[in-house]
């Protein structure tokens, strides 16, 4: 039977912008956060609060709901409210890393093999620290973890660098040691103990809804942008929570090589048609407001 981390979860340690874990895919806040990862860098880091709803329109999401979403957003460290020409909202400068980490997660797929590297990480935080000790397993598990016991945790090599940044980002590095190892050696299968390490079950359930979730795009979707945004909505999770673990160490049946290949298709087809409508549809926008500000407050 696989281990899981504590139940109990305490806020965010102060300081900190979270990848948002709690927003499930498809509601208001996952959208939002799905559409300002994937556009306002290319945005210039800034939109107008109007713009900004009307894009939750073309998404589905009446005009009160995105700007209750939108202070949502605000409250978690993702978004500033500010003034350039109108009233609207600029990407937090400290919200950059964890938006270029999600980026090497969802468009650069990693696929470990037999004989890559492992990272072990170990600690042993104070009894005092307990609320650091669950914020520390949770963003473990988030990024793909798996866990030995409690306080050991495997990963594949290459993340950990993640891994480190999270040890820096908790305050958390100074008990800890990381250690590199080629193959785990276990008392039976190595693959016995991987669906120990990991809850592979739960794994299967997230990759079958997924492609449940994306079966109708594009055609049921109002145009290339919205396909794209519930597509890279609906698939973000998953390039965290599968950490791409050797194929070999997996069942047959994996349904995580369809994932792959339906988000790569999916992606090639309606990327480029969705950052068009955007650059337009903000540009024609643009050029017929006189104000946002005779629009929306930006709270």
């Amino acid at each position: 039977m696989s281990r899981m981390p504590d139940a109990v979860v305490p806020p965010p340690v102060e300081g900190v912008i979270l990848d948002d874990i709690d927003a499930r895919p498809g509601s208001t806040a996952s959208l939002l956060r799905t559409f300002i990862g994937l556009y306002l860098r290319r945005l210039d880091d800034w939109i107008s609060a109007a713009d900004l709803v009307r894009i939750a329109g073309f998404l589905g999401i009446p005009a009160a709901t995105a700007r209750t979403g939108v202070t949502r957003l605000k409250q978690k460290g993702l978004l500033l409210a500010e003034r350039e020409g109108g009233i609207g909202y600029r990407l937090n400068p400290a919200a950059i890393p964890m938006l270029e980490r999600g980026d090497r997660r969802i468009f650069e797929v990693r696929q470990m093999a037999l004989g890559d590297p492992w990272c072990l990480l170990s600690f042993s935080i104070p009894e005092t620290r307990r609320d650091l000790r669950h914020q520390l397993r949770r963003r473990l598990q988030w990024i793909g973890c798996g866990m030995v016991s409690p306080a050991l945790w495997i990963c594949p090599g290459y993340l950990q660098d993640e891994v480190k940044e999270i040890l820096t980002e908790l305050h958390a590095r100074e008990w800890a040691t990381l250690f590199r190892t080629q193959t785990p050696e276990v008392a039976g299968p190595l693959a016995d103990a991987v669906s120990g390490w990991w809850d592979l079950t739960a794994l299967r359930a997230e990759h079958e809804l997924f492609q449940e979730s994306i079966a109708p795009l594009p055609d049921d979707a109002p145009g290339p942008f919205a396909a794209y945004v519930r597509l890279i909505d609906a698939w973000r999770v998953l390039p965290y929570r599968d950490p791409g673990l050797p194929a070999a160490l997996l069942p047959a049946d994996w349904p995580g090589h369809r994932s792959f290949a339906a988000h790569a298709r999916l992606s090639a087809q309606l990327a480029g048609p969705a950052w068009d409508f955007v650059r337009t549809a903000i540009a024609d926008r643009a050029s017929a407001r006189p104000d946002d500000g005779a629009a929306l407050s930006a709270d």
